[in-house]
């Protein structure tokens, strides 16, 4: 295991990292299971929607709340609480699978019982790292952070998907143990009390904090673009949450397909990872981040349009591969962007904004499709993707000059200045 790098060596940091990947493929065990469930109950691509909806809402509310619970509360307790919530929330849906109750509004409960892990572990989870390994071994944990991700978007669905053409409630169930092993090992993670001390803020919420880092972000364009960017793409061009329907109706391959074709966006983004631990993006950081965002909406157009399994799996696969890019050079540009001050803030933002665009993507999906049709719905917003990438250097042409990302410099924390000085053009 340590060959995949050296923080792994660190005992507690590997403990953490085991729970991040059992956090993260018992979630997407849930998510494919729920949408399969539900959709095969009632046949309606609007309750896809609604599932959606219900895991957004807690990332949405949560998310900042959640941020200063992490600094006030020891992380690693936080992150085992949240864990535990996930324990619930699998043991609910077995017992209500169990019982082959068909009621829409218990799966939607349950869903956002499933947002609410996902928005209180996360912000404990992705701050604990520093506080495990040395500054030296920094990188090598954020390395491997995104493969903990990745393989839980691998796994879980294809396992869930498997595992649920033989019963919905060994999936439920099996996605409970889980999180229940996950939990265990963040609880057997040694409590630092000098690094817990530090990252503790004894002040209540402060809506004025909030607002600081939301102005930051809306004055600076290189990261106003960068992220408002990712989040129109993955609200119009995702696909995600409509692929019952194509597994079920258009493709045919049931829940075992189903599971597959979640996976392989994961696959590719694995594979653009190997390649960027390889071969850093080096110069025309902007242009490559609007070429992928285009390339991303082009993929959601031959998916939609595909009849045939295979071609539909590579699409989302080169789906997954050139988000990756795009995700990459999104965070690189926050980090670099952000003065040290703002980035517990600006992060928390960022958070908002991004990852919960794919439940709030999943509710437009849903309406969408809903109102003019699945592929309609999957072909235009891939459409309408590739129309926003073509205009973004218009609207924010210093994000669109961005050459060598190492040029970035924090944008000032004052004033009006523009985002062209915070990039260093």
């Amino acid at each position: 295991m340590k060959r995949l790098g050296p923080a792994l060596a660190v005992r507690d940091f590997r403990l953490w990292w085991l729970a991040l990947i059992g956090m993260d493929i018992s979630l997407q065990m849930l998510e494919v299971a729920i949408g399969w469930e539900v959709y095969t109950q009632h046949h309606n691509v609007l309750d896809l929607g609604w599932i959606g909806l219900a895991e957004f809402v807690p990332m949405f509310v949560l998310a900042l709340p959640a941020g200063h619970l992490a600094d006030r509360f020891p992380r690693r307790l936080v992150f085992a609480a949240s864990l535990l919530v996930g324990v619930g929330v699998g043991v609910g849906l077995a017992v209500l699978s169990g019982a082959g109750d068909t009621t829409l509004a218990p799966y939607l409960a349950l869903a956002v019982g499933a947002g609410i892990t996902m928005a209180l572990g996360t912000p404990a989870a992705r701050a604990m790292p520093p506080t495990l390994v040395s500054a030296e071994l920094l990188p090598s944990a954020m390395t491997l952070r995104s493969i903990a991700t990745q393989m839980g978007q691998v796994v879980g669905p294809a396992l869930g998907g498997l595992l649920y053409a033989s019963s919905p409630v060994l999936v439920y169930l099996l996605a409970a143990g889980t999180c229940l092993l996950a939990a265990g090992c963040v609880i057997a993670i040694k409590p630092q009390p000098a690094a817990e001390a530090m990252g503790r803020d004894a002040r209540a919420p402060n809506l004025e904090s909030v607002l600081e880092g939301l102005r930051f972000v809306g004055r600076t364009q290189i990261l106003l673009g960068a992220i408002l960017l990712d989040l129109l793409a993955v609200l119009f061009g995702g696909a995600v949450a409509l692929l019952p329907v194509f597994a079920s109706t258009i493709l045919h391959v049931g829940p075992t397909g189903l599971g597959i074709l979640r996976a392989a966006p994961a696959v590719g983004a694995l594979l653009a990872a190997a390649i960027l631990t390889r071969r850093p993006l080096l110069r025309h950081a902007g242009r490559t981040l609007l070429t992928v965002v285009a390339l991303y909406g082009a993929s959601m157009i031959v998916f939609g349009l595909s009849r045939s399994y295979l071609l539909s799996l590579i699409a989302l696969g080169v789906s997954g591969f050139v988000d990756l890019f795009s995700m990459n050079i999104r965070a690189t540009i926050v980090a670099l962007a952000t003065p040290d001050r703002l980035r517990g803030r600006v992060g928390a933002v960022e958070m908002v904004f991004i990852s919960a665009s794919n439940q709030l993507g999943a509710f437009e999906s849903g309406l969408a499709a809903s109102l003019i049709g699945v592929v309609p719905a999957v072909v235009g917003g891939g459409a309408v993707t590739i129309l926003l990438a073509l205009g973004w250097s218009r609207a924010f042409p210093d994000l669109a000059h961005v050459d060598r990302m190492q040029d970035i410099e924090p944008a000032p924390t004052a004033g009006l200045e523009s985002a062209g000085a915070a990039a260093g053009l």
